[in-house]
C-alpha cells in the first residue's frame, strides 16, 4: 500500500495491478436505457487523469471506475489507426480488468459514446506524448 502511495506521488508508472496479473475480468454493463447500436469497447486511463479528461471533452458517455482506472464507453474498433499511449488499457467487448468498477458518469442522451478522437487526443495530452495514427497500408494498383 505504500509503494502504491509513492509511486503515485512520484508520478512513476505503477507495475501491473494485482487485479490483471490475476486475471479478474468483468464486462461493464450499459444502464438499460443506452442504445449500443455501434458495440462497445472501452479506453481506461489511470484514475489521477479522470477528472481532468471529463471537464476538457466536448461530450463524455458512459464513464466507469475503480480504485486504478476511469473506464470510458466507445464505439468498437475505435482502436483502429490509433496509437493509444502506453498508459492507456483498451478493452475490446467492454471486458475490462477491473475489480467492481462502477458507474460514474451516465450521459443524458440515449447514446453511451465517448467520441473517440477528441478522448485520444486528450489522453496523450494528459499522458504527454504526441498524438499518433498508424499507417494506412496504401493499397496496390
Amino acid at each position: 500500500m505504500l509503494r502504491n502511495a509513492l509511486s503515485r506521488l512520484r508520478g512513476t508508472p505503477r507495475p501491473r495491478a494485482a487485479e490483471e496479473s490475476r486475471g479478474v475480468r468483468v464486462q461493464l454493463s450499459l444502464p438499460p436505457s443506452m442504445s449500443a447500436s455501434l458495440g462497445c469497447d472501452a479506453v481506461g486511463v489511470p484514475a489521477r487523469h479522470g477528472f481532468r479528461l471529463m471537464s476538457h471533452l466536448p461530450r463524455t458517455g458512459c464513464v466507469f471506475a475503480d480504485a486504478d482506472r476511469w473506464w470510458w464507453i466507445v464505439p468498437a474498433g475505435s482502436d483502429l489507426d490509433l496509437d493509444w499511449p502506453e498508459q492507456v488499457t483498451y478493452a475490446r467487448d467492454a471486458d475490462v480488468p477491473a475489480v467492481r468498477p462502477r458507474l460514474i458518469h451516465s450521459p443524458d442522451s440515449l447514446t453511451p459514446y465517448t467520441p473517440p478522437i477528441p478522448l485520444f487526443l486528450m489522453v496523450c495530452q494528459v499522458a504527454g506524448v504526441a498524438p499518433s495514427w498508424a499507417r494506412s497500408v496504401a493499397s496496390a494498383p
